[in-house]
């Protein structure tokens, strides 16, 4: 009962149903509205012929004396009721005999036909008089008779219309009907399966959804909404099966980032414990260092669920921007040099003060420098550089390191994505680190993109609006 196969044969039926009643109708009545005027014209006809015979009854018998015989036969042959009044409208004949002698007073609904004697010796070639009044009377001579000639009944037409509705037109209405109704199961049937089979596809691919399986695909060749609907269907489930993947090598990423610097503690805790190794300066600092690890993931983990729950706080204030950027990358100068890599810096003269939270503009910026000297090899070469367009300062980090794939382009910004598939720690990473940085970037109303081709060198820049007139803290 509830099923759209079901819905759409009541919907066939009852359309099929109304458009057969509404031309039966119709029919009905064009049949009615015709016979009516028919009806009208004979009723004419026969008012004429009754005049007619009536003034060559008094032309020939000279008075109307056994009128009521021959009004009788009037009355049978035409199916109407006949009254003749005289001038004082006393009734001296009627087709039905019940109004003789007396004064007939229903003169609403009857044909009346005024027979004059002036006009009495012309009984061919006469025209319908008027109306009689008074004045026509005393100006057309004296009246001989009135024959008042009631209409027939409609019910014959009514009945006649239907008759006839159903005799010639009825049983053709039935029959097609009954074939457009059978044609409408079969077409429903086989339309219905064409046009729910993408339906029903997506009904099972939802259940395994349903289950976890997100591998599932919507195999539909249709070209119509439904066929755009399920292409949508597949993209959404590449993206949960793709986001469902990255969850998981999230999951091992920050166990395997965990386990690390936690094993490495809790094995010097041990050897010290042990009395194997002293708990010297070294051993402090090498524990120091993999306690400040442990804290980096689980900042990084706080802030992008903060971003992700709209929470992130900005404290904006404004600030040179190009003293912002030396100053970052003098920070990162010396790991640069270890590495023999050469870091220099492009910044015109005059730029424009902005309104922005100095930490985490230094924050990404930090981000995209760390990211470039791990990815560039010993003698590459890294460029920071800002341009202003009036409405945004462009930062760029150029490098000449081994480049990203274009298979990873897309998703680099995404959590947990690593173009380094490895665990390894100098390289692997997080996957933590760009995702942040767009969201901080975002979040001041700037946007953050990257170009690149493998074995070429990458350049990331990110834009900071300069119409932004906000200070203090902010969401």
């Amino acid at each position: 009962m509830h099923s759209l196969q079901f819905r759409l044969l009541a919907a066939f039926t009852l359309v099929i149903i109304v458009i057969i009643g509404a031309a039966f109708f119709s029919t009905y009545q064009a049949t009615r509205n015709e016979i009516s005027r028919v009806e009208e014209r004979l009723e004419l006809l026969q008012d004429r012929r009754i005049e007619m015979e009536l003034r060559r009854y008094y032309q020939l018998e000279g008075s109307w004396e056994n009128v009521q015989r021959i009004v009788v036969q009037w009355g049978n042959l035409y199916g109407r009721r006949i009254i003749l009044t005289n001038a004082d409208n006393v009734v001296i004949a009627d087709s039905e005999e019940s109004l003789i002698g007396h004064t007939y007073s229903d003169e609403k609904t009857a044909h009346r036909i005024a027979i004059l004697r002036a006009s009495l010796p012309s009984p061919f070639g006469f025209m319908r008089p008027p109306r009689a009044t008074p004045n026509t009377e005393k100006q057309s001579g004296e009246i001989a008779v009135i024959a008042h000639i009631l209409p027939g009944g409609q019910s014959d037409i009514n009945r006649a219309a239907l008759q006839i509705t159903y005799s010639t037109i009825g049983r053709s209405f039935i029959i097609a009907g009954v074939l457009a109704i059978v044609l409408a199961f079969i077409l429903t049937f086989f339309l219905s399966r064409r046009i729910l089979a993408p339906v029903q596809a997506l009904i099972e691919a939802t259940r395994h959804f349903g289950k976890g399986n997100f591998s599932h695909r919507v195999q539909c060749s249709d070209r119509s909404e439904l066929g755009e609907l399920a292409l949508a269907f597949n993209s959404m489930a590449d993206d949960l099966e793709r986001n469902e993947r990255l969850r998981r090598n999230m999951v091992a990423d920050v166990a395997h980032e965990l386990r690390t610097p936690l094993s490495n503690l809790r094995g010097y805790l041990e050897a010290i414990s042990d009395g194997v190794v002293s708990p010297d300066e070294k051993t402090i600092s090498l524990l120091n260092e993999e306690a400040a690890t442990l804290s980096r993931l689980v900042n990084d983990l706080q802030e992008l669920s903060l971003a992700d729950a709209g929470e992130l706080r900005l404290n904006r204030q404004s600030h040179d921007i190009g003293r912002l950027v030396q100053e970052t990358v003098q920070a990162t100068q010396a790991k640069a040099l270890a590495k023999g890599l050469v870091l220099t810096t492009d910044l015109p003269e005059g730029l424009p003060e902005v309104n922005i939270d100095a930490h985490r503009i230094r924050q990404v910026l930090l981000n995209l420098l760390e990211n470039a000297i791990t990815h560039t090899d010993r003698g590459g070469r890294l460029t920071v550089s800002i341009r202003s367009d009036g409405k945004f300062v462009r930062i760029s980090v150029a490098d000449t390191g081994e480049g990203i794939p274009e298979a990873d382009l897309p998703f680099i910004f995404e959590r947990f994505y690593r173009v380094d598939k490895s665990r390894a720690r100098a390289t692997g990473g997080s996957g933590l680190g760009l995702t942040i940085a767009r969201r901080l970037v975002e979040a001041h109303g700037g946007t953050i993109s990257v170009q690149s081709k493998t074995g070429q060198g990458s350049t990331f820049t990110f834009t900071i609006p300069l119409n932004s007139e906000k200070t203090g803290e902010q969401a």
